[in-house]
């Protein structure tokens, strides 16, 4: 059984503006994280670094090493990624079941936001 890569695409949170000062509701894609780490990581091979500058790039924010290696984490106990150490960095790479899932995954993102742009 595969391990759900999207645990929920859309979360509400709040968020400031910094000159108006107003809440508005805006929408999170941490449920898109699973699905960009393996993404990213079909295309080469990275440490948690590398990933979280890849995020910053596409979402204009770092994201944290408490959510970063968490997530890792997950996915390599699912069988989804695997770790190689060159001296003290830790390189993670897809496993053959990490390929498969995010096949699956890449269809059922497109079926579900293809017609949304």
């Amino acid at each position: 059984m595969y391990a759900p890569i999207f645990k929920y695409i859309g979360y509400p949170i709040y968020y400031m503006e910094a000159e108006k000062k107003r809440e508005h509701y805006c929408c999170d894609i941490r449920g898109l994280l699973s699905f960009l780490i393996l993404f990213f990581l079909s295309k080469k091979e990275m440490n948690g670094q590398e990933i979280a500058k890849e995020i910053e790039k596409r979402k204009g924010e770092k994201p944290s090493p408490g959510t970063i290696y968490p997530a890792l984490k997950v996915l390599r106990e699912d069988g989804l990624i695997k770790e190689r150490k060159e001296g003290k960095t830790i390189n993670y790479l897809l496993t053959d079941e990490g390929k498969n899932v995010l096949k699956i995954a890449k269809e059922k993102f497109c079926r579900t936001f293809i017609d949304l742009f």
